[in-house]
């Protein structure tokens, strides 16, 4: 039962909660099509699918600099379809209070994360301590109570998928930073505990992505474990099809049209079992850490999007299935459907019912 009490000190549920990743997205996709233009249809098309929640992108970087300047953002990648493909503007002085407050209207509560966009300051290199990066996020936060919407905020994750150099590059190490090594865990420690000076009643972590391996690895210092998993980082299927996280280049999801689908059926039940092993580890981490798990990431191909061939008939499938196997372990206390809870992606938010299914679904699960 200390899951479930520990979910009901950070999250105020003994149930789970079910969120959608909104990432940088909420505000970068804002032309005409791309899904965000209007606020109060996206989130009133969320709450009709059934979701409690959006993780966000808080943009500590730029909020506790200056909220108000307007900041060229550059893309990340142009074959994804979240945030922007291209070169992008945004200004957070008054489209992220108008944004926290229409989630207020529609009921929708609001996880803060952060994939450190790049602007022309490189204003995420700002970042030198521990320190520096718990204070930016305390900065963040004084600017939401001034704001009047911090009681709606549902925790804060610190970096995404630390300690991945694409969202950390701050790290400034000549060799790759991993989860577990000295330094990981030098820079969460600090900066979750320096962060708890200020904001103690905040539930705060770092979410990770990893082969979950070490079902022992120590991370008491955080309130709760966001962990992103996939049957694709769990198995050698990416290999196998010649996808390869290409951000500027086509090549994958080539390969992706052409052999995805095909490699998954003929091989269903080897794909599930990668899937089911790898939620099994996460669980039994949670329950030896007695940390309940978040997971806004996952479960079935970590990238996809509307395309020719990319049918979402078997990525439907796979998440339903990683939904009902994690749900079955008791240890979550929150949980996505997919990374793919957007209006940008036709091809699943289209799927009400299959929404609507599984939101129902997760609310009535257990938590241990």
């Amino acid at each position: 039962m200390i899951l479930k009490e520990t979910a009901k000190k950070l999250f105020k549920t003994d149930k789970p909660f079910t969120i959608a990743m909104w990432d940088f997205s909420w505000i970068e996709r804002r032309w005409p099509g791309a899904g965000y233009e209007d606020w109060d249809t996206a989130l009133s098309q969320l709450v009709d699918r059934g979701y409690d929640a959006v993780r966000i992108d808080a943009f500590p970087h730029f909020v506790s600099k200056d909220v108000s300047k307007t900041r060229t953002v550059y893309p990340v990648w142009n074959t994804q379809d979240w945030g922007s493909p291209s070169v992008n503007r945004i200004c957070l002085e008054h489209d992220f209070p108008a944004f926290l407050r229409a989630c207020r209207r529609h009921g929708v509560k609001v996880g803060f994360s952060t994939w450190f966009r790049q602007d022309e300051d490189h204003s995420e290199m700002d970042i030198k301590t521990p320190r520096d990066l718990a204070d930016m996020w305390v900065k963040t936060l004084d600017v939401i109570k001034e704001w009047g919407e911090y009681d709606n905020i549902l925790y804060v994750d610190m970096c995404n998928e630390f300690p991945q150099p694409a969202w950390a590059p701050f790290l400034r190490s000549d060799k790759p930073v991993v989860l577990g090594s000295e330094t990981s865990f030098c820079w969460m420690r600090e900066a979750t505990e320096r962060f708890k000076e200020f904001y103690p009643g905040m539930p705060v972590t770092f979410s990770f992505t990893d082969r979950y391996e070490n079902e022992n690895l120590d991370v008491g210092f955080l309130d709760f474990i966001e962990a992103h998993l996939w049957m694709t980082t769990q198995s050698d299927f990416y290999r196998k099809v010649g996808y390869a996280y290409e951000r500027f280049d086509d090549k994958g999801y080539t390969n992706m049209a052409l052999y995805g689908k095909e490699l998954f059926e003929t091989d269903r039940e080897y794909y599930q079992t990668a899937l089911v092993d790898a939620i099994h580890r996460v669980a039994r981490w949670a329950k030896n850490m007695e940390k309940p798990l978040v997971t806004t990431e996952c479960w079935a191909v970590t990238d996809y999007k509307d395309a020719p061939l990319l049918d979402w008939d078997w990525v439907l499938e796979l998440n339903r299935f990683g939904v009902l196997t994690a749900l079955e372990t008791g240890c979550w206390a929150g949980m996505a459907t997919s990374n793919f809870c957007g209006p940008q992606f036709h091809g699943m938010w289209r799927e009400k019912l299959w929404h609507k299914e599984l939101t129902k679904i997760i609310k009535n699960g257990k938590i241990i």
